[in-house]
């Protein structure tokens, strides 16, 4: 009988050790394997607990899914689907990786955009960056109703969106990704910047547009505010902005590099060679250095400047018409020298 009781003990010792050695393959042994420093998985908005396992195993991160989907059932994970982006370690075990899941604390995006041409432009990026679709974003950008409110109109709706670098969540829908833009315009256009601008005699809004041509015309922050003070000295004066970039944006075709007399008749109120004053909107989403250069343009009596015929992307600049002309001349001949036709 002893004998009998031995081994009967002995038998239960194993199958308690082989459930102990079970829970701990299902729970606690390390079931992630990731091979870079920074592996995410994104869990769409809506997604059912099926999809999560589906993202998981296309990942290739979850070595063994039986035991995840087992873990997560039992810590009722499937009713606690939470989307977002999420960052993996290498060694999580099923339990950390269910917990991590199910907290929703997911990694922040570092959202950058630049480069902007156009209200698609801007969808685009936005969209290749965080989950909201591009159309949806297109929407918002072309609806007055969601605008109005906000001090804008679909022509200048792009002044609200400061290029700069932002911590968001990768599935911040797209009502909240417009009020955290304005709510980043609003700390942007603090009262120093405000005064400024009013000092100028321009709005907001005013300066974005002339930041945008400003930008259109050079990539060296070292002429922006040059360039700036020769706009701000035609519209002190009364006159046409004549900038060429407005003609390029007015006629969508940006691969124009060289600005004919003809494109100077189009009707557009972005053509500053037939209407005075700015355009309506801006041409381009102008950066805080343009921004700047506006704010603090340069007092100076230059009335034109011109391309140099080095094409170094600098300008020359002048006072009066006979000066600009022969910039002018030089310029052309250079663009006539390289078959530049357009």
């Amino acid at each position: 009988m002893k004998k009998i009781l031995l081994t009967i003990f002995f038998i239960l010792i194993l199958a308690g050790a082989g459930v102990v050695y079970y829970l701990y393959r299902q729970i606690l042994a390390p079931n992630v394997s990731v091979t870079k420093e920074n592996e995410f998985v994104y869990l769409p908005t809506g997604s059912t607990f099926s999809q999560v396992v589906d993202s998981l195993q296309a990942s290739g991160m979850l070595q063994n899914v039986a035991s995840f989907q087992w873990v997560a059932e039992r810590m009722g994970y499937p009713e606690k689907v939470k989307p977002g982006k999420y960052q993996l370690r290498d060694g999580m075990n099923n339990r950390e990786l269910v917990q991590l899941l199910r907290s929703g604390k997911q990694v922040p995006v570092k959202l950058i955009f630049n480069n902007i041409r156009t209200k698609s432009d801007l969808a685009g990026k936005i969209s290749r960056q965080l989950e909201v679709d591009s159309l949806q974003l297109l929407q918002l950008l072309n609806d007055s109703a969601v605008l109005s409110p906000l001090g804008f109109n679909t022509e200048n709706i792009l002044c609200m969106f400061i290029p700069n670098t932002y911590e968001v969540y990768w599935n911040m829908s797209a009502e909240k990704f417009f009020k955290k833009m304005d709510t980043e315009y609003e700390s942007f256009w603090n009262k120093t910047r405000l005064h400024k601008a009013k000092d100028e005699g321009l709005t907001p809004i005013q300066v974005s547009v002339l930041a945008s041509i400003v930008q259109s015309e050079t990539s060296r922050n070292s002429e922006k505010s040059t360039i700036a003070g020769v706009y701000m000295n035609r519209l002190r004066k009364n006159w046409k902005l004549e900038a060429d970039p407005t003609l390029i944006y007015a006629m969508n075709d940006f691969s124009i590099k060289r600005v004919l007399n003809e494109y100077k008749e189009i009707d557009s109120p972005y053509n500053t060679y037939k209407y005075f004053g700015l355009p309506p909107g801006p041409i381009c989403l102008p950066e805080i250095s343009s921004l700047e250069a506006v704010l603090n343009f340069s007092s100076h009596d230059y009335m034109y400047f011109c391309a140099r015929e080095d094409l170094s992307g600098y300008h020359s600049f002048a006072s009066d018409l006979k000066t600009h002309m022969l910039n002018a001349r030089r310029y052309q001949a250079e663009l006539n020298r390289r078959n530049i036709r357009r």
